[in-house]
C-alpha cells in the first residue's frame, strides 16, 4: 500500500506540473463566474439560473473529462518515453501496483478538482437570488420550480394488444385491409404498430364534452403542507380562432363519496406547457391521486394529449442540495471510468494513439442516444448490418448522455440513490472494473525494455 500510495503522489505532483491542466483550471475559474454574471436565459431568474446551471455543470464536465484523459494517458506514456519507468519496475514495486498507484492519483486529483468546482457552481446558484430583484411571486416559482427536486409520474402505458389483434381481426374478415398488408409478415407487423399507435391516441383524447381520467399510486410528497403539480400539454385536431382550449380539472381522490377533490377551470394555449400547483393534502393517505381533465363545451375540437409528454405529475421528493450532491457522485463516476479507460490506453499505446482512442469512446459515448436512433432511421438492409455490428458496440459503451446530470438538476427532477447506484453497479463494478483488468493484464506482459548483449 505504501508503493502504491508513493506513485499516486507522484502523479498528482505530475498533473500540478502539466500546464494544460493549470490552463482548465484557469479557465474554469474565469469562465464559471462570468456565465453567472452574462447569461440571462429566458429573461426570467428562474431561465437563469438553469442556463447557468446547464452551461456552467456541462463545461465543468467537458474539461474535467478531457483532463482526466489526458492525465490518465500521460502519467504512464511519458514516464516509458523518458525512461523514467526503468527506474521504477526495478525497485519492489510490481507492475500492478505502479497502474494502481496512476489510477489512485488521477482520481484523487479529480475529487479535489471536481468538489471545487461543483462548490463554485452549487454556491452561485444559491447567491444569484439573493443579489437579484425578484419579486415573492418569481422567488416562490423558483423555489418551487428549480430548488428542488421533484419526483414524475406519468401515466401508465396502456396495453393495447389485444384491441389492436380484435380490430385487425374484424378488418380481415371484413375484407377492409389493403391488399398489400397480406403480402408480407414484415407489412403485417407494421400495420399492426399503426393501429397500435391509433388505438393508443385515441385513448389520450377527448372529445367535446368528454373527459379522461388517469389514477395515480404511490404518490408520496415530502411534505404534506406543500405543494404539487400537473404539468401537461395540449394538442388539438382542429385549431381553435384563438389557439386556446377552456378546460377543467379534477384534482383528488374520486374512489369515495363526497369528492375529495380540487377543482381548476382554465383557458390555455395548445401546444404549451403549463403546470397546475396543487395543495399536496390532495394525495390520499394511502399514496392515491386522480386527475380529470373535460373537454367543456364552450370547445369546437377533440383535445389531445401528446403520449411523450401530454401529462404528468410533479412533486417535491427531496430537497435541491441533495440532488446536487447526487449529480456531482453521477459526474464523478463517469471520471472513474475514463481514468480507468486512459490507463488501458496507455498500458499498449502510445499518448496520441490512446489520446484518440479515449476521445472516441468519450464522444461515441456522450452522443449515444443520437448514434442508437440514427440507425433506426435508415433503410432496412443498412439497418440490419448495423444492428448486428455497430449498434452492439455503441450499446457496451458508457451512455453518458442518457445519465446527464443537467437532465435532472435544470427541470428540478429528482435523481435518486437507486439510479445512482444502478449507474455505479454498470459504470464502475462492470465496465470500469473489466477495463481495470485488461489494463493490468496488458500492462503485465508488455515488453518494457530489450536486453541486447
Amino acid at each position: 500500500m505504501h508503493s502504491i500510495w508513493a506513485v499516486a503522489k507522484n502523479t498528482i505532483k505530475q498533473a500540478v506540473r502539466m500546464k494544460i491542466a493549470a490552463v482548465f483550471i484557469i479557465l474554469l475559474l474565469i469562465l464559471l463566474p462570468l456565465m453567472a454574471v452574462s447569461m440571462t436565459g429566458d429573461g426570467t431568474l428562474k431561465g437563469r439560473l438553469q442556463t447557468f446551471i446547464s452551461y456552467g455543470l456541462s463545461l465543468t464536465t467537458f474539461l474535467l473529462c478531457f483532463l482526466t484523459i489526458i492525465i490518465s494517458i500521460y502519467s504512464l506514456t511519458s514516464d516509458i518515453d523518458q525512461r523514467q519507468i526503468y527506474t521504477v519496475i526495478t525497485k519492489p514495486i510490481r507492475r500492478y501496483q505502479l497502474l494502481l498507484g496512476k489510477l489512485l492519483g488521477v482520481i484523487l486529483l479529480d475529487v479535489g478538482l471536481l468538489a471545487l468546482f461543483s462548490a463554485i457552481i452549487y454556491a452561485t446558484a444559491i447567491y444569484i437570488p439573493k443579489f437579484s430583484e425578484a419579486s415573492d411571486t418569481e422567488l416562490t416559482k423558483l423555489n418551487n420550480e428549480f430548488f428542488t427536486a421533484r419526483a414524475s409520474i406519468i401515466p401508465p402505458k396502456t396495453d393495447v394488444s389485444q384491441e389492436v389483434d380484435d380490430t385487425y381481426k374484424k378488418l380481415e374478415d371484413s375484407g377492409q385491409l389493403p391488399p398489400d398488408v397480406l403480402d408480407s409478415k414484415l407489412a403485417r407487423d407494421s400495420y399492426k404498430k399503426g393501429l397500435a399507435k391509433r388505438i393508443e391516441l385515441s385513448k389520450r383524447a377527448a372529445s367535446v364534452g368528454h373527459e379522461l381520467v388517469w389514477e395515480f399510486k404511490n404518490v408520496k410528497p415530502l411534505d404534506p403542507n406543500q405543494s404539487l403539480f400537473v404539468r401537461f400539454k395540449y394538442d388539438v385536431s382542429l385549431n381553435p380562432p384563438d389557439s386556446q382550449v377552456y378546460s377543467r380539472w379534477v384534482v383528488g381522490d374520486i374512489r369515495q363519496m363526497p369528492f375529495e377533490i380540487y377543482t381548476f377551470d382554465r383557458k390555455d394555449f395548445i401546444r404549451t406547457f403549463y403546470e397546475i400547483e396543487v395543495p399536496a393534502d390532495a394525495v390520499a393517505d394511502d399514496g392515491y391521486l386522480a386527475v380529470a381533465f373535460l373537454n367543456v363545451p364552450l370547445n369546437n375540437t377533440v383535445v389531445i394529449f401528446p403520449p411523450e409528454d401530454g401529462l404528468e405529475v410533479l412533486y417535491k421528493a427531496d430537497t435541491f442540495t441533495a440532488n446536487f450532491i447526487r449529480a456531482v457522485l453521477l459526474i464523478f463516476l463517469r471520471l472513474i471510468f475514463l481514468a480507468c479507460l486512459g490507463t488501458l490506453a496507455a498500458s499498449f499505446l502510445s499518448f496520441p494513439a490512446a489520446l484518440l482512442f479515449c476521445l472516441v469512446v468519450f464522444l461515441t459515448g456522450t452522443i449515444s442516444g443520437f448514434c442508437l436512433e440514427s440507425f433506426d432511421l435508415m433503410g432496412e438492409n443498412l439497418s440490419r448490418f448495423y444492428s448486428y455490428t455497430v449498434r452492439p458496440i455503441v450499446q457496451l459503451l458508457p451512455q453518458f448522455d442518457k445519465f446527464s446530470p443537467t437532465k435532472f438538476l435544470v427541470p428540478a427532477r429528482l435523481l435518486n440513490w437507486s439510479l445512482l447506484a444502478k449507474v455505479a453497479v454498470s459504470l464502475i463494478c462492470i465496465k470500469a472494473i473489466l477495463v481495470g483488468l485488461l489494463a493490468f493484464l496488458i500492462f503485465n506482459f508488455r515488453e518494457i525494455a530489450k536486453v541486447v548483449i
